[in-house]
């Protein structure tokens, strides 16, 4: 008995110890303003503006976003994502903490369950990098509280009491960023609740990081129910050859793989940017899943569009770019009432079930067509 006890309680210490974030964090990724200055991607004048961003909201910019840096460029893609700005300390009276509305759907710590059929399993709040425009961003970062082994075990047991939960979403923070025997530990426990269908796994790692993406992981992946990976990329400049790497390492082991895009004011708000990012998906076997509408998340008004800038862009691709290539664009509801499409519409209704067409091209056409 003795021995068992022993086992177990070595077996919860390895997970604490995977679960640390100090443990999964990238050494070379850059955390202060002074770290900037020194990869020569800041004015030390910056820096100072960069650091009174971050007493609020978390920053990390890994080397292969660093890479990927232009200085010179004030409009820089990489740069606007992932280096803080004095603007995100513009709070807009609208903007929320919690924008789409996790904390009324968490029924226990690290679930969120707001569809019937489905729900968010966030083992961790730690990302490689921190985006400036998270929806999550007052609860991510290096200090966010992941889930203890007995948190992780009431959340599994949540999922295995309701057998309507078809698909499990991993989501966080970055799940791709958990040790790999914690990460398999998730991915095995999952595989063996006999109404879960679907695993998916929400994440930026393959790009933001790829060297963390190796065969072993990809193994860890193969279970018998399909593990869907979405990949978060928001402009082609983020297809390094490194990420391109990782994501063939996932295509390669029969891994399926869609997309998650937020539309970004000043970074992807214009159709060419649109068109090439979403063809460099189709090129790297990931079918373009979702076009986000920007979130009301605090501090994030310089980067939302207006929805019919964003309708008009969906407009303007559509007629240039093959089906594959196009996304769903949607809103998530602030307060918690679901994500829905918010794309153009192109069908006016007429007299006795006639309706007005228009075409990818603008030209309006009757339907039925007369005879």
């Amino acid at each position: 008995m003795l021995v068992v006890v022993l086992h177990d309680r070595l077996k919860i210490n390895q997970i604490s110890r995977f679960c640390n974030p100090e443990n999964m964090m990238h050494h070379g990724t850059a955390r202060t303003g002074q770290s900037l200055v020194d990869s020569k991607l800041v004015s030390p004048e910056q820096a100072v503006a960069i650091d009174q961003v971050t007493q609020q909201f978390s920053m990390a910019v890994t080397p292969a976003m660093m890479e990927l840096v232009e200085p010179s460029d004030p409009a820089d893609p990489i740069a606007q994502q992932f280096i803080p700005d004095s603007r995100e300390l513009d709070i807009r009276p609208e903007e929320l903490a919690d924008p789409i509305g996790d904390l009324p759907h968490t029924p226990v710590k690290g679930i969120v369950h707001r569809y019937p059929d489905r729900v968010l399993l966030k083992t961790i709040h730690v990302c490689p990098v921190y985006c400036r425009f998270c929806f999550r961003r007052e609860v991510v970062g290096d200090s966010g509280e992941g889930l203890s082994p007995q948190e992780l075990d009431a959340a599994l047991d949540y999922i295995r009491t309701h057998d309507e939960i078809w698909e499990v979403i991993l989501t966080g923070g970055d799940p791709m960023i958990l040790s790999k025997p914690k990460l398999n530990h998730v991915i095995q426990a999952l595989d063996q609740i006999d109404h879960v269908d679907v695993i998916r796994i929400h994440t930026r790692v393959p790009v933001v990081d790829p060297g963390r993406v190796d065969a072993e992981m990809a193994q860890i992946l193969k279970v018998s129910k399909p593990v869907y990976v979405a990949i978060h990329t928001n402009h082609p400049k983020e297809f390094s050859e490194a990420a391109c790497e990782a994501i063939a390492t996932l295509a390669d082991a029969g891994i399926p793989l869609v997309s998650q895009t937020v539309l970004l004011k000043g970074i992807n708000d214009d159709p060419e940017t649109l068109i090439q990012l979403f063809r460099k998906m189709v090129r790297n076997r990931i079918k373009p899943y979702y076009l986000h509408h920007g979130d009301m998340a605090k501090g994030t008004s310089h980067f939302r569009t207006s929805i019919q800038e964003g309708q008009a862009l969906m407009r303007a691709v559509r007629g240039k770019i093959s089906g594959l290539c196009q996304p769903t664009y949607v809103l998530d509801i602030p307060g918690g009432h679901g994500k829905v499409p918010i794309g153009p519409n192109y069908l006016q209704k007429q007299e006795k079930e006639t309706y007005l067409v228009e075409d990818p091209w603008s030209e309006v056409h009757l339907y039925p067509p007369e005879v």
